[in-house]
């Protein structure tokens, strides 16, 4: 495939040097203020963003807009997503977003939202969750901690938002958000009651699985339409 990189920090770098170890060619690697000009899309097969959440948005309209299909893993932009899906049903396109691309942690979402289905009549039992990322990371709550809270939220009835604050309301999922050295990535999720605990955790040990992820994503999403999402893709 020929791939446009949008996004050339260490994500970037790490997602060029895989797709090339899998045969791919980029057309470009366009950094955070660079310029995207219309004959990049018309040679790409494809677009993989990962920048911030302030270009997110201009950056998958750009590729919507010049029928190149595009996966961003770029989260904090999400309150712009409605806009996103009527771009891409206008022109005919084709988005995925994802808030993690590891197969490990989709496989994590899975999990989680069963354990939150089966916690869900058992009242005594109180969620919280603690992310730890590594200090470059803009965000917080991660894009991963707030799909996880969104799985609880989906499938526990007394639960229906979440709060970066240690003090929460009733019906408030807390989220602990720790920045430390160059983690690159660590969820867990405990249900405590006054008895016993019960936890849940997915550790990265590198940027590898995000990386292969989304190189694997890149290779299946030009055969698609439409917003699509990794569960499409996994088959889960």
């Amino acid at each position: 495939m020929k791939i446009l990189l949008i996004g050339h920090g260490k994500m970037g770098q790490a997602i060029e040097e895989f797709a090339i170890q899998r045969g791919h060619s980029l057309v470009a690697t366009v950094d955070v203020n660079d310029t995207l000009m219309p004959t990049l899309a018309e040679q790409a097969d494809v677009a993989i963003e990962f920048t911030h959440p302030d270009a997110a948005f201009d950056n998958i309209k750009f590729c919507l807009e010049h029928n190149l299909p595009v996966l961003s893993g770029t989260t904090g932009w999400l309150d712009k997503m409605p806009e996103i899906e009527k771009i891409c049903k206008k022109n005919s396109g084709t988005f995925l977003y994802a808030s993690n691309f590891s197969i490990g942690v989709n496989l994590f979402f899975k999990l989680n939202k069963f354990l939150a289905k089966l916690i869900s009549p058992q009242s005594q039992y109180k969620p919280s969750m603690i992310e730890v990322h590594h200090t470059h990371k803009k965000d917080a709550p991660s894009g991963t901690a707030i799909t996880l809270a969104q799985g609880i939220i989906s499938a526990h009835d007394q639960y229906s938002t979440w709060t970066n604050e240690t003090k929460t309301d009733e019906g408030q999922i807390p989220i602990t958000s720790e920045r430390i050295g160059e983690i690159p990535g660590t969820h867990k999720i405990t249900y405590k009651s006054e008895v016993d605990q019960i936890s849940i955790e997915h550790e990265a040990y590198s940027r590898d699985g995000f990386v292969q992820g989304a190189v694997f994503v890149a290779e299946w999403l030009p055969s698609q339409k439409g917003i699509v999402n990794i569960d499409d893709f996994l088959k889960l």
